[in-house]
């Protein structure tokens, strides 16, 4: 339970990330009224958009993985950066339908660029909290 706590944690650092660099052409639109600075609202923003993009890119994202490998396979990879930036529109999408979350009005390549962001911004967090993850494992 911690492991996925830190992960829905870092997803949500690597997605304030990479709106704060990829703006105004992906942001996030709290819910709620948006207070100045960072409020409660956006926090929660940020972790609810973590929890449904831990879950579009578990469960969708693992179907397209499996169903598309002979495709993964010919192009080595490359379409995985189309199907990550399709996984991003789907996350803007489903948080557009909530009523609040993420926003990509620059379009697909913004959706592709953001996913690309995200995820090099995730794997470096991840990085950089390894080794506590791995102290706090051995504990038991």
């Amino acid at each position: 339970m911690g492991r996925l706590l830190l992960r829905l944690l870092i997803n949500a650092l690597a997605l304030w990330l990479t709106t704060l660099i990829l703006s105004p052409n992906v942001f996030v639109e709290p819910y709620g009224e948006p207070g100045e600075g960072v409020s409660v609202e956006l926090v929660v923003t940020y972790l609810l958009l973590a929890l449904i993009f831990g879950l579009v890119n578990g469960i969708i994202g693992g179907i397209i993985r499996v169903v598309a490998f002979p495709i993964y396979v010919l192009t080595l990879g490359l379409i995985s950066l189309i199907v990550n930036g399709l996984l991003f529109l789907l996350v803007a999408w489903i948080s557009e339908l909530i009523g609040f979350g993420l926003r990509v009005p620059g379009g697909f390549w913004w959706g592709v660029l953001g996913a690309i962001v995200l995820g090099v911004i995730g794997w470096l967090i991840g990085i950089l909290l390894r080794p506590f993850v791995k102290t706090q494992g051995r504990r038991r």
